[in-house]
């Protein structure tokens, strides 16, 4: 048993592990079976269960003479129901899936239902006195199952129901019961649904706008303590607003709140308060809010108070501590009803020269503070600054980390950039990483001719810029090129006559822009555009930053055109600049395998200037170079984009047609043949023409391997050679020995 445990055991992790193709064909079938059986189990049972109701199998256990012997087909559903319980349990949550979990629900749902319709037909049926039971298992099952779920056991119920009602050993009592039976069953699905649903979104309602609330509440103290707009500028932030509100400022926040309560809660025991509060300005400075309070009384306002009443607005107007004796509680306003107040103190909370908020104290008694407490007062307020300013140090240490860090992603992008393509990338990205902008554009420069053409945009204009070149001397684009300087000078285009690339080609709708000059030893070879739609969006040091990632692309771009010159050296005919012959065996090799997976024709010419040593040793070999160049632009032009066309060696050439049959091939190397033959080249003695002799072969009709379709290629050439020359041949038409089977035309 053991040793059977462990085969399925086996079998099932195979099957998850996606090895069970090789496992053995019994054991392939026996885990299948098992499967099948176990998924239809359930289904098969209740079916069954359902049939044997109709044929009222199940009797009455309360008349006399009952068979007790149908209560093991009860207790095997009842088994099976809690054999499905445990297993709907013991399924971890990782292997649930939502088709699995609502099969498996549906499962143990039927199963609940055929047992308690089973305790009916054994308890007199749909008139017993137990039948209540139905409708809290259909409300169960609506209740806690979701509606795809719930709402079909519902319609389940309401066909044991009928099954019972009208079966051939149905009562007169059971139809007359079916339809309000039914109309419960509905009800109280249907009020389950309703109300569960509606509780459910009501619940969800609710914590959103609590969460909402909350999100609003910590903005707005962020705003309050200046932990965005003191610490780092508008026109420095990397983030947007809400990211920053939201990711630098939470837990701040609560650490000022944690510092602030214990600076409190010390100061009121050391100076024996009745009510100890920091009150502070909001953003509009006209507001006062409780922002820490350590009290006894019951009685302090909760929301905001304005910064002009009481003796508050005298401390904030003059600056100053004020101490009173027994005042007037309309002179306190952080009070909202009738409270004891014998002595009071306030210092204004001062950051710099800007007034902060209002540290306030009073006792109940009539023990005026003194100098010593005014002081200690005072020594508190500075403490509150401090600690606000220690959390905006730290909130603008991590932003600068931040910036930093995908700073140094982007320099480490552009210098792993191979090519042009990735140059362009890596410095739109690493640019979005040091500031925000809308558009992006990066051109190249010809100082020749004093043009800029747009390789790289991003941005509303991108369609329209993309590829564009322009040559107007009083754009930006220009001027930064001519001074080798980013322009405008500030970041911000107040200019807005002056096109950035040309006139046609406006960006309108831009507050600010940046265009850098990619510089290469003090050589102007593009330059990098940046714009936003908002004001200050790159102030000084963003410019700096924008500056360095612009000298890297330009050096980038330098070493991309570098690596793509070598690239083209090393795959590429000096003379003909058509592909190498190493080249040309690679991609024969990667075409040939493509037309195996995907069963299309390859065709390969192999072809041959007639007599061309000579027209070397005739007219020089500065002319034969010239005809080579000129065959090798006629077979280029003729070749489609697909198609490799590869000097071979010495004069000979191939082509490889993708996708064409012998037919197409013959056709294109009868045309290359005939254009060739009407060239003329010019020399000291006088005007001459070449011809051509071309061999074809094809894949799969004339070979299957690269080595056997260029050996045939090779052998249809020599035919075409040995034939008369200026003609192509194709394997097809020579016999074994290497003879055209029909004259050549």
């Amino acid at each position: 048993m053991k040793e059977m445990r462990r085969s399925r055991a086996r079998v099932r992790r195979a099957l998850r592990d996606g090895t069970l193709r090789g496992a053995p064909l019994s054991e392939r079938i026996g885990y299948h079976v098992g499967r099948v059986f176990r998924a239809v189990l359930a289904f098969g049972v209740c079916a069954a269960f359902l049939f044997l109701f109709w044929r009222g199998w199940f009797p009455d256990l309360r008349l006399p003479g009952a068979d007790l012997r149908r209560v093991a087909a009860a207790a095997v559903l009842t088994l099976l129901l809690a054999y499905k319980i445990s297993a709907r349990v013991r399924i971890a949550e990782r292997r649930r899936t939502p088709r699995r979990e609502a099969i498996s629900d549906t499962e143990v749902g039927l199963l609940l239902l055929t047992t308690v319709y089973l305790l009916l037909a054994f308890s007199g049926g749909v008139v017993s006195s137990i039948y209540p039971l139905v409708y809290a298992v259909v409300s169960f099952l609506v209740t806690f199952h979701r509606l795809a779920v719930g709402l079909p056991l519902a319609g389940a119920a309401i066909g044991f129901e009928a099954v019972l009602s009208f079966g051939p050993t149905a009562t007169p009592e059971a139809a007359a019961a079916f339809p309000g039976h039914v109309g419960f069953i509905a009800v109280f699905a249907l009020l389950n649904v309703v109300f569960l649903h509606a509780e459910v979104a009501r619940q969800r309602r609710e914590r959103r706008r609590h969460l909402e609330g909350e999100v609003a509440a910590m903005r707005e103290e962020a705003r309050d303590f200046r932990l965005i707009s003191t610490a780092l500028s508008n026109e420095s932030r990397v983030r947007s607003r809400a990211e920053e509100q939201e990711k630098l400022s939470a837990g701040s926040i609560q650490t000022i709140h944690q510092q602030l309560y214990y600076n409190l809660d010390l100061l009121r025991s050391a100076l024996e308060l009745q009510t100890c509060a920091l009150l502070w300005l909001d953003e509009s400075g006209e507001r006062l809010k409780v922002k820490e309070l350590c009290t006894e009384s019951t009685h302090v306002v909760e929301g905001a108070i304005g910064a002009g009443e009481g003796v508050l607005g005298a401390i904030l107007k003059e600056m100053r501590p004020f101490v009173l004796e027994a005042p007037r509680l309309s002179l306190l306003p952080y009070y909202s009803g009738p409270a004891t107040v014998g002595a009071f103190v306030g210092v204004p909370v001062v950051e710099g020269r800007a007034a902060r908020g209002v540290l306030v104290g009073d006792r109940a008694g009539e023990r005026p503070f003194d100098d010593a407490s005014l002081a200690l007062m005072a020594s508190a307020a500075d403490q509150v600054v401090r600690v606000v300013q220690s959390e905006r140090v730290f909130q603008a240490v991590e932003r600068s980390k931040d910036e930093h860090e995908r700073f140094y992603r982007a320099s480490a992008e552009l210098n792993r950039a191979l090519t042009l393509d990735e140059v362009y990338t890596a410095a739109i990205t690493g640019a979005r990483g040091v500031c925000e902008f809308d558009l992006a554009a990066i051109a190249t420069y010809d100082a020749r001719r004093g043009s800029h053409t747009i390789r790289c945009v991003v941005g509303e204009l991108a369609e329209k810029l993309l590829g564009s070149t322009h040559k107007d001397p009083s754009s930006i684009a220009s001027m930064a090129a001519k001074n080798k300087l980013a322009l405008p000078a500030g970041g911000e285009w107040r200019e807005r006559d002056v096109p950035v690339f040309s006139h046609p080609m406006r960006i309108k709708d831009h507050e600010s822009l940046l265009v850098l000059p990619l510089l290469v030893k003090d050589e102007v070879i593009g330059t990098f555009t940046v714009a936003a739609k908002r004001a200050g969006a790159f102030p000084s040091d963003r410019r700096e930053m924008l500056g360095v990632i612009a000298n890297q692309v330009a050096i980038s771009m330098q070493n991309a055109r570098m690596y793509e010159v070598v690239e083209e050296q090393a795959t590429t005919d000096g003379l003909t600049g058509l592909v190498n012959h190493r080249t040309f065996q690679e991609r024969f090799t990667a075409m040939l395998g493509r037309a195996d997976r995907r069963t299309f024709a390859v065709s390969l010419l192999l072809t041959d200037i007639d007599h061309f040593k000579k027209v070397n040793d005739t007219y020089g070999h500065p002319t034969g170079d010239e005809v080579l160049r000129r065959v090798a632009v006629i077979l280029k032009a003729s070749a489609r984009k697909i198609d490799i066309v590869a000097r071979y060696g010495g004069e000979e050439f191939a082509i490889v047609l993708e996708g064409t049959d012998r037919a197409g091939a013959l056709q294109l190397a009868e045309r290359i043949r005939q254009e060739v033959a009407q060239q003329s080249f010019a020399s000291p003695q006088g005007a001459f023409q070449v011809t051509l002799s071309i061999g074809v072969a094809c894949y799969p009709d004339d070979a299957r391997d690269k080595a056997e379709i260029i050996s045939r290629a090779d052998q249809s050439l020599y035919a075409a050679k040995h034939g008369g020359r200026n003609r192509t041949v194709c394997y097809a038409d020579i016999d074994r020995g290497g003879k055209l089977k029909v004259a050549a035309k």
